[in-house]
């Protein structure tokens, strides 16, 4: 017994039907074309967040250029820290050995310090500004 309804509708004593509500929003004023919003996290950086290949490259690109400016550091270091013993085994009066070890090699290891303060800030400017692009 199957009942065959007829579609409902304004009929006879029947209210007719009201329109469906529509919701106007900024995006269907315009047709549909709204201006993106900016994703909340660059590209980079989300892939440094979510651990991909791509994140482990720059990560390790940053890691890297790290180690390359402290060993150039640690390098100098050697270089003009490391060469004293030569310098002092030179026969010369007690009190250029004190002025030497005294006053010449603080000026030395604190510009070789600087120089690596400044390198690392940079370094991480320029990968910051890489990842946030």
């Amino acid at each position: 017994m199957s009942e065959h309804h007829p579609p409902r509708g304004p009929g006879r004593g029947e209210a007719p039907r009201r329109p469906r509500r529509e919701t106007v929003t900024y995006a269907s004023a315009l047709g549909g074309a709204v201006p993106r919003p900016r994703p909340q996290h660059a590209p980079a950086r989300s892939e440094i967040s979510e651990q991909t290949t791509l994140g482990h490259t720059y990560v390790r690109s940053l890691m890297r250029s790290q180690l390359r400016t402290a060993l150039t550091a640690l390098g100098a270091l050697v270089l003009l820290v490391g060469s004293l013993p030569l310098l002092l085994a030179l026969p010369a009066p007690e009190a250029v050995v004190w002025v030497v070890l005294g006053v010449g090699v603080h000026p030395v290891v604190w510009a070789v310090a600087h120089w690596y303060v400044r390198r690392a800030e940079r370094n991480e400017r320029d990968f910051t500004g890489l990842v946030e692009r």
